[in-house]
Formats: C-alpha cells, structure tokens, sequence
C-alpha cells in the first residue's frame, strides 16, 4: 500500500485515505465483498474522493461494476503504472511503446465507453444500435493501431540490434545497471561517468535506456547502460511493449544490480529484481551488488562528501554487513552511495575484476602481415607480454570470447584456456 501511494504521488494524485480488505477467495465480480463495498463507498464519499485506486489488476468486468456500484472513476494498479510511463516517456520509441501497451489494457474495457448508447438501440436479431456499432469501430480502430505500432516497434527492435551488432564489432565490454525503481540507477551512471541522466526521486524516472562510456581502473573502458526500473507485478503489457529495451539486457556482459539498502521492502525488492532477470532469460549472467544509499544509515548530514563522512563509511561497515546478512544476499556486494560517490573505486575495481574474469587466456604467434591483429588485442584484450620473432609478433594475454575466435588460428598448442 506505501508503494501503491507512491506510485499515486509520481502520477499527480493526492491520497486521502486509505483502506485494506484480506481475502482469501476474492469477489469475482468487484473484488472485494459487499460489506466492504459499501464501507468504501461511505468513506469516499466522507473524504470527497474523486478516484479510486486498487492495488490490484482489476479484470474488465470487475472495474465496470466497482464504477457501477461506487459513482467514482476506478483505476487499478496497472492503468496507474502506465499512466506514469505515458507520462515519462521521451523518445518516440518510448512513447510507441506506452501507447501499445495502453491500448493493449484498453481494448478489452472499450465495452464500458458506449454501454449507455447501446440501450438506445432497437433490439432484435439484424437490428444493431448505434453503441454496439460504435464499439465496434473502436476496436477495429484500436487493432489497427495496435498492429502498425507492433510493426514500427519491430522496426525499433532491428535498429537496436544494428546498433548492438556495431557495438560488439566494437569490442567494448557492455554493464547494464539493473534494480527496483528509485533504486539509484540513474544516480549511479551519472556518478560513474560524469553523465548527466535525468536522476529524481520519483517511480520510472527513466523508460529508455541511456549508454555512456566507463573508464575504468586499468584504462580500459566499457559502456554502461541505464535501464528501466522494475516493480512488484509489473503490468505484462509493459514487459512485452518494452521487448527493444530490456534486450539491452540481454546483450551485457555484466549485470550491476543497484539495491536501496535503506528501503524497508529492500528483501522483497531484491526478490522481484532476480525474478524478473530469470523471466527475461538472463538470470545466469554475472552480477554485482551494489548497495546503495549508505549514507542514509548515518542520520542527518551535510550535503556533500567530507573526510569525516567517509571515516564513518569505514567504521560502520560491521553495520552494513549486518544488514547484508538479515538480506540473506551473501557475498559479492558492494556497499556505495551514488549520491555521495562513497565506494565508487570499490565497484569499478569489482567490476574490473569480475570482466577480467570472463575473459579467455591466450598466446598467439601473429604473422607481421596481420598487424591489425596485434592492434585489435592491444585495444580489445588485456596483454601480459608481448615479444616479437622472425615468425611474428608472440602475445600472451586475455581477450573477450568473440575475439578469441578471430584469434584462434594463431593459437600456439595448449595456450587457451
């Protein structure tokens, strides 16, 4: 219910009240049963509410007779989640994607619009009245629309993957930020390089995926990508309009997982965030904690960061492994503060580290005639030694998998591994 009001105050709703019910067989035709019913109907009326919400996906039927029975505009949690991304949407691809998905919520509650005008027809078989008529268009309408947008979303989809095919021609390692909403992702980027991403303190700042350049600790780089927030139920219209920008996830190397600390739901949170990367197929990719906003378990403060701060940031660490330890997260984490920029050279060394480890080991002999050989390994790879023969130019090193093939000809026996 905390969530559900703060989902309401990112989309310009004020709460006045709130109110619960536990069932264990929910009322099929309106949710909750009639005692209920009528206890919301008199609170609303006694609060002059406008607007219902239910935190819950109401079933087309069921909204019709919540309207039906309470006088007021009902919305349930899904027709509010996208009634923030419509509003957040930027790009035209993100506004394509909110409006299928809205139209897919929709289609099936267009029945509602023109009820009132149908009881105006004539009944009878072969006689229609004009509602039913109109209701039909409107779907037809709607299908239609629906399908040119699946068209030029495919479209998106082919661009993205043009874009990511040119991406690993380039060679960079690929970090996408992941984690519940106003976890601190877009915070993170911008701290890590120097961006200036949209950063607010609101549900689903960010729809579409933002890549920038990371240097990191040894001098080479990387891109690391911001990605869209999940949620607890996220609506399945979303998951699958989104397609073009999760598979930003897929196409990482590594995954950082930005978890709010601080956050009372910060176990439930962390739950939904592994549930969804195992929906989206990516569950087994290398992953890193990162446990943000820290500082807030210091109490009041100064902003900015001091000398003083981060001495506290260092005492207090057998306190942040206790919290750890109640998550049940284990090893692998990395408490930071994005906002203050504590621990941020911790997770670039991590980061660092863990794409150091999938890398392949290799020594090659490249022939001096295929010098840009030698240059990509130097660019893309890591060198430990380099010698040169009359044969050509002895390497051995790391590099990404999908270099190691281009490189395996040149192989020396027994050298890969």
């Amino acid at each position: 219910m905390d969530e559900l009001e703060q989902l309401a105050a990112t989309a310009g709703v004020d709460v006045v009240g709130r109110i619960s019910q536990k069932l264990s067989d929910p009322n099929p035709a309106t949710l909750v049963g009639k005692g209920k019913l009528a206890e919301i109907r008199e609170i609303s009326a006694q609060l002059g509410a406008d607007v219902l919400l239910f935190d819950e996906e109401l079933s087309p039927s069921q909204q019709r007779n919540l309207e039906d029975a309470l006088d007021t505009k009902i919305l349930d949690r899904t027709g509010l989640i996208l009634d923030i991304f419509a509003r957040h949407a930027q790009t035209r691809e993100g506004r394509l994607q909110v409006e299928l998905a809205q139209l897919e919520y929709r289609l099936p509650r267009l029945t509602r619009m023109w009820t009132h005008l149908s009881r105006q027809g004539v009944g009878g078989v072969g006689l229609r009245g004009p509602g039913e008529t109109q209701l039909e268009v409107d779907r037809r309408r709607s299908q239609e629309r629906i399908t040119k947008l699946k068209v030029e979303l495919q479209e998106v989809h082919e661009h993205r993957e043009l874009y990511r095919k040119k991406r690993r021609q380039a060679g960079l390692p690929v970090i996408a930020l992941v984690g519940y909403t106003n976890a601190g992702k877009s915070t993170l980027l911008n701290a890590l390089s120097n961006a200036d991403v949209r950063a607010e303190n609101v549900l689903f700042a960010t729809l579409d995926p933002t890549t920038r350049v990371l240097d990191l600790p040894e001098g080479q780089q990387a891109l690391l990508t911001d990605t869209v927030g999940f949620i607890q139920r996220l609506p399945t219209q979303l998951v699958a309009a989104f397609r073009a920008t999760l598979e930003e996830i897929k196409d990482a190397d590594l995954l950082v997982h930005v978890l709010d600390l601080t956050h009372p739901n910060a176990e439930e949170q962390s739950a939904t965030v592994d549930r969804v990367l195992d929906e989206l197929g990516v569950g087994d990719k290398p992953r890193i904690v990162a446990l943000n906003k820290v500082d807030r378990l210091f109490g009041s403060r100064k902003n900015g960061s001091t000398t003083g701060e981060a001495e506290k940031l260092t005492v207090r660490q057998a306190e942040v492994a206790e919290l750890i330890a109640e998550l049940g997260l284990g090893p692998g984490y990395i408490p930071i503060s994005a906002e203050q920029r504590w621990g941020l050279d911790s997770l670039l060394e991590a980061i660092q580290a863990t794409l150091r480890a999938g890398l392949v080991a290799l020594s090659v002999l490249i022939p001096y005639q295929r010098s840009e050989l030698v240059s990509m390994f130097h660019e893309k790879g890591i060198i430990d030694s380099e010698q040169h023969s009359d044969q050509g130019t002895l390497i051995k090193g790391r590099v990404p998998q999908r270099y190691a093939e281009a490189l395996s000809e040149f192989a020396l026996p027994g050298a890969r591994s």
